[in-house]
């Protein structure tokens, strides 16, 4: 049997996502039905039988959720979108003993409360469940058994069921994290964007608590994001138990094979706080990698770290957290800096951007030119001057979403020569 699902990422990482789903269904689900759906902006469809679904969940690096399509219909008004959900039979999934959670979220809809639409779905499923077994599930909006998600466009309601439970960008190794940690679904998007590939060189300057190298590592030693976490699915009637085990199987001993791993990586990183970097290396003993080489400098100082080329990546901090991290070196942020969105699967916004150091920027810049010659450097920011402030000409620049923040992705080929002989290449509008 195939379902439809929608697999919802990082603005920006729609066409990597859709090749990465291509991947694992040629990898790992040994011709199982998988058929390739459209991208669309903040995600990609596809279809296929439970297998296909487990897999996306167990092996995508992009992906925030995965969620199985339920039912689709146009709707004018609250009681349309009960109507439909009512009709639903939610009790193939599960039963009125799991507790539950309903999320609606919308673009352009003419309905005045979400909130209001949230509640006629929740009742639209316990009535179901009320009228076919004579109870009603429990409400657990922190952790739930089960998700359900409503989609609504202008005109269209959509329903899903969530497989994976926890966003799956919560990978379960990160528990130290920085000031306005990336999330690790875009960091291994961004790192698939710069092109970089096992045994390349990698480095970050500053590194943080390790998001980029973390995800380098896995990618490297063929370690599956989610081999040890839970999954929504787990708590559905009719997930696939025997194939989910077999799935899993093959990914535990893959990581355990990882574990004692003495393979030399060629991913080094770097930072001027050494508190970040003792959160960064129980980071990696959590996620089961083998030993990262780790340096704590200021990236101005810093130097290559392997005699051949390779790509750099970063996501510099901006105004305070610079003078924190920077001329304090305790990688603290102050309290009420940071800025989390209210609803959970909408990001963690970065600390407010204050104005640049121009020093720190105009300084890093001269390190690129002058010691990182055939390299790639790929720097993250919400800062469009950032070129400017670093005396360098982008090669590209990738519009992406850190959360709910707007960022770009620039590129800067560092060729011998100085600047102005460059020759200028296209780049993508922003």
């Amino acid at each position: 049997m195939s379902f439809d699902f929608f697999l919802p990422c990082p603005r920006g990482l729609e066409a990597s996502l859709a090749a990465e789903l291509a991947e694992i269904a040629a990898q790992h689900l040994n011709g199982a039905p998988f058929t390739a759906g459209a991208q669309v902006p903040g995600g990609v469809h596809f279809r296929g039988g439970w297998a296909a679904g487990m897999a996306a969940n167990l092996h995508s690096r992009l992906a925030s959720r995965v969620l199985l399509k339920v039912a689709h219909r146009p709707y004018r008004s609250e009681q349309d979108i009960y109507a439909l959900a009512v009709e639903q039979r939610w009790e193939q999934w599960f039963s009125a003993n799991e507790t539950l959670r309903v999320d609606v979220t919308a673009i352009k809809s003419p309905l005045r409360s979400l909130e209001f639409t949230t509640l006629r779905v929740k009742d639209a499923i316990c009535d179901r469940l009320r009228e076919v077994s004579g109870a009603r599930p429990s409400i657990d909006t922190a952790m739930p058994d089960v998700r359900v998600f409503a989609f609504l466009t202008a005109t269209d309601c959509t329903l899903y069921l969530d497989t994976s439970g926890d966003p799956l960008f919560k990978r379960g190794w990160r528990l130290d994290k920085g000031a306005a940690p990336l999330r690790e679904n875009l960091a291994a998007g961004i790192l698939r964007l710069t092109g970089w590939t096992a045994g390349t060189p990698l480095y970050d300057p500053m590194c943080g608590s390790g998001t980029f190298l973390a995800e380098a590592a896995q990618v490297a030693l063929n370690i599956a994001p989610g081999a040890e976490r839970r999954f929504g699915f787990e708590k559905l009637k009719q997930y696939e138990a025997k194939t989910w085990q077999t799935l899993k199987a093959a990914a535990l001993d893959a990581k355990h094979a990882a574990r004692n791993s003495r393979a030399d990586l060629q991913i080094f990183g770097s930072d001027i706080s050494g508190d970040m970097l003792d959160k960064a290396r129980a980071n990696f003993q959590r996620a089961g990698l083998p030993s990262i080489p780790l340096k704590q400098l200021d990236a101005r100082n810093m130097t290559p770290p392997s005699s051949a080329a390779g790509i750099l990546v970063a996501n510099p901090p901006y105004g305070e957290r610079i003078e924190v991290r920077g001329r304090n070196a305790r990688g603290e942020l102050r309290e009420g800096r940071g800025n989390r969105d209210s609803r959970e699967d909408d990001g963690f916004r970065r600390a407010q951007e204050e104005t640049p150091d121009s020093e720190f920027f105009q300084s890093l810049g001269d390190a690129l030119k002058q010691r990182f010659t055939g390299w790639h450097a790929f720097i993250l920011t919400s800062d469009r001057k950032l070129p400017g402030q670093l005396r360098l000409r982008e090669s590209t620049k990738t519009p992406l979403f850190n959360g709910a923040l707007e960022c770009r992705l620039f590129r800067f080929d560092l060729i011998a020569g100085s600047v102005r002989q460059r020759p200028q290449t296209d780049t993508p509008a922003a």
